[in-house]
């Protein structure tokens, strides 16, 4: 199952127009097809960050430790927002962030895609654990998506795209049976 959405802007207002797909509500069904995978493009506008959430939210399954999910969220928001801030400070506001999120049974995977520069996402995590500057604010947010993230990454991809991947397997809890296909 694949659900695409294109935000866009139109006289200063953001709203969903669909691509390929409809939107469905999953919440409350119990046997799914397994992955779920949700793609979408919003602007290049901090404004975007509350229609990504809301999509990112109808997307929760009830076999998600809802501390897992809160935590997903706030990896996204921050994945976004660092997207918009830094990747693309210099470029238009129409210049897209793309976002893919692929959900199994054990783990959620965040793709983050900008058309900035690259950047040293290692090399700074490393700088920032050597410095242990706690109170300066500045990259604390990638620390945070570090410690959330079982696996986090950031790639150039052959397109000039740089892709921030943001993997989080779920705390074990006994889950709810599923079809994977």
């Amino acid at each position: 199952m694949i659900l695409q959405f294109d935000w866009t802007n139109s006289q200063q207002k953001l709203y969903p127009s669909r691509i390929d797909s409809t939107l469905v509500d999953l919440r409350g069904f119990e046997q799914l097809r397994l992955p779920i995978r949700s793609a979408f493009k919003v602007e290049s506008a901090l404004q975007a960050l509350d229609l990504l959430l809301q999509h990112f939210d109808r997307l929760y399954q009830p076999w998600i430790p809802k501390k897992d999910w809160l935590q997903c969220q706030l990896a996204l928001a921050e994945g976004f927002t660092n997207a918009v801030r830094h990747a693309h400070r210099n470029l238009p506001p129409e210049t897209p962030i793309e976002v893919e999120i692929v959900l199994s049974q054990q783990s959620i995977e965040m793709r983050i895609w900008d058309r900035g520069s690259y950047f040293d996402l290692d090399g700074f995590l490393k700088n920032v654990a050597l410095r242990n500057d706690r109170l300066s604010g500045h990259g604390q947010g990638l620390v945070i998506l570090q410690k959330i993230a079982s696996h986090l990454s950031y790639t150039r991809t052959n397109d000039d795209r740089n892709c921030l991947l943001i993997v989080k397997q779920f705390s074990s809890e006994t889950p709810i049976a599923v079809n994977d296909p």
